[in-house]
């Protein structure tokens, strides 16, 4: 008889793991590639259809100030899937660089708690070998989700859905290529699906470009690539209802940096760096849905998505935990966020840091324009607005483009600024402002180990027609921020 019970007792511990497991929320992350926050009708674009991600939005949680730490695709990804800034990321804190192996990512600690974890479309990340955690395996699925007649990154995420393993919970990480240059939506566009291609007079120009009819087509090519990363999101919300699953799963949808135009990616400004974040839970969000106004950090999803599958956060993660605004979208976790402008084909170094409404921006190469990315000066919306120049008619907006040198510190109300376009620094009515701004992001630079390497890396594109100037990384790569202070090996996160 004990035989029996003993038996019997094993059996029961064997199920049990497997059984709360199956009851452990799922999470599917959704990253748009080069998408400004105000470019989803949710946000207030009447013109760029996204019908699923805004009834993901009026069903769900919708973050009106969530930031990234930097608006350049590799260095944000790397900072969203470690918890840490750029700098703390090691070499990864500029483009293409691979994130420090010693750092963990938080879908290895998923998958070792029982999850399957999937990454489709673009990945943009890689660890430099040698670490602990450089043979971590943080993916059971990793592909690449492009088809013939849809190269966008996602013409596999509804089959990932359907294809997992029925047994365990899941997280996936499903990154489009929309909207990135070239936009191939236009080549692959099936009318049947995303329905009409957006029109060019119906876009809405923002004031730092030119309201022309060339600009006009390529905003309205960019559309065309954020409406269909909305239908696949779409038909991933489809399957999960017929998979019985959507009650159950933690949804966050948002971008990468802002999108591929002058005056956006690769900005400190909330066209660069802002995002939208909306997050969609039915069996965890009881009370009524409604816009929270609470400050958020990218840095935060990974402890986030760590807290609500019940697995214990890494002690190198500098966010924090959005699980209470979750349950009540008024409860603030955090006080301050701060972003990174580093090297992304021209050699920059700036920081920010938002608090109380307000954002300052701490340039350490003023003498640079910031004119954006190589993609987005071999634009014609920038041509356009180079036209404009040479004729001497761009509006100060637009000169901002190409205003060199710049401000060292530069002040706004960006709640009264959307576009960031009334300098305060100078203004004497801010003068205790900026003074305690300042001082905030002095302390974050000292205790995260952040830097200003006395040589950093260079230009690799010409700035005015983006033809690259260097082939080799050696012609243009130096030090890394934080590198020389060993900011890697410094958790601390500084004020939050």
């Amino acid at each position: 008889m004990l035989r029996y019970i003993l038996l019997g007792l094993l059996t029961l511990l064997t199920v049990i793991p497997t059984a709360k497991a199956v009851d452990q929320p799922n999470v599917i992350l959704f990253i748009a590639d080069d998408v400004s926050w105000n470019d989803y009708g949710c946000y207030g674009n009447g013109a760029a259809r996204t019908p699923n991600i805004d009834q993901l939005a009026k069903n769900g949680t919708r973050f009106d100030e969530a930031y990234l730490t930097a608006s350049s695709c590799s260095p944000s990804r790397s900072s969203i899937i470690t918890g840490r800034y750029p700098h703390n990321n090691g070499k990864a804190a500029e483009l293409h660089l691979a994130i420090d192996g010693n750092l963990p990512w938080f879908p290895t600690l998923l998958r070792e708690a029982g999850y399957y974890t999937a990454i489709v479309g673009k990945h943009h990340m890689k660890p430099t070998p040698g670490g602990s955690h450089s043979k971590d395996k943080p993916f059971d699925l990793v592909d690449g989700g492009n088809e013939p007649g849809n190269r966008g990154g996602h013409a596999k995420w509804v089959q990932t859905v359907k294809q997992r393993p029925k047994d365990k919970p899941f997280f996936f990480w499903f990154a489009a290529y929309d909207a990135h240059r070239a936009w191939d939506a236009d080549k692959d566009w099936k009318a049947d699906k995303y329905g009409p291609k957006h029109h060019p007079d119906d876009v809405i120009v923002p004031p730092f470009l030119a309201d022309e009819a060339g600009t006009r087509d390529d905003l309205a090519s960019y559309y065309n690539e954020v409406t269909r990363f909305d239908h696949y999101i779409g038909e991933v919300v489809q399957a999960l209802k017929e998979e019985e699953q959507l009650d159950n799963t933690l949804i966050f949808v948002l971008a990468d940096n802002g999108r591929p135009f002058p005056r956006a990616k690769t900005r400190l400004h909330d066209s660069g760096m802002k995002t939208a974040l909306v997050a969609h839970w039915p069996s965890a969000m009881t009370k009524k849905r409604v816009a929270t106004k609470s400050l958020v950090s990218a840095i935060d999803l990974a402890p986030t998505i760590l807290d609500v599958a019940g697995v214990a956060s890494a002690e190198t993660m500098q966010g924090v935990s959005l699980k209470p605004i979750l349950s009540d979208p008024s409860t603030q976790v955090r006080r301050y966020a701060f972003s990174e402008h580093n090297w992304h084909d021209y050699e920059a170094h700036g920081r920010s840091v938002r608090a109380d409404g307000f954002l300052y921006i701490r340039n350490n190469r003023p003498y640079q324009s910031w004119q954006g990315p190589a993609d987005s000066v071999r634009s014609i919306s920038h041509q356009q607005l180079l036209t404009l120049r040479d004729s001497k008619k761009l509006s100060a907006a637009q000169a901002d483009v190409f205003l060199s040198p710049r401000p060292a510190e530069e002040l706004y109300e960006y709640r009264e600024d959307p576009h960031q376009l009334t300098n305060l620094a100078a203004d004497p009515a801010f003068a205790d402002t900026k003074q305690q701004l300042s001082k905030l992001l002095a302390q974050w630079v000292e205790e995260t180990g952040d830097s200003v390497p006395k040589n950093i890396s260079r230009d690799s594109f010409h700035r005015e027609t983006g033809d690259r100037i260097a082939k080799k990384e050696a012609e243009y790569r130096d030090t890394t921020p934080g590198e020389d202070r060993g900011a890697v090996k410094i958790n601390a996160p500084g004020p939050r």
